[in-house]
């Protein structure tokens, strides 16, 4: 029964030190990795034809950061946005650092043109 509690105990812990960083990759194919600088970042769909490869998101990251991980994977541009807004400091909602003034979560889709 001990042995039980202590895995139980272990695997809460290594779930409470997750990173709040997730991304998902799309298809089976790969592509060699870009100069960040040739990665556009988009606030909206482009007119072009294109596939989305990945969906990138992550808390306390910058458009620089998601720009990065869409140039590793290859993509041609990453869409953006951000979530949340201005929180109160005495607002309580899960993961939110109440004193941040804002929710600082990020996201972004990482797109190849066709």
């Amino acid at each position: 029964m001990s042995r039980i509690i202590g895995a139980l105990a272990l695997s809460f812990a290594i779930v409470g030190c997750a990173s709040d960083v997730a991304n998902r990759y799309y298809g089976q194919q790969t592509y060699p990795p870009k100069v960040a600088s040739e990665v556009k970042v988009l606030d909206g769909a482009p007119s072009r034809p294109y596939v989305v490869i990945a969906d990138l998101q992550g808390r306390h990251e910058s458009v620089s950061d998601l720009r990065e991980q869409a140039a590793q994977i290859g993509a041609d541009a990453v869409l953006v946005a951000r979530l949340g807004g201005y929180a109160s400091v005495y607002t309580n909602w899960a993961g939110r650092d109440p004193y941040s003034g804002s929710d600082a979560h990020i996201v972004g889709t990482a797109i190849k043109y066709k």
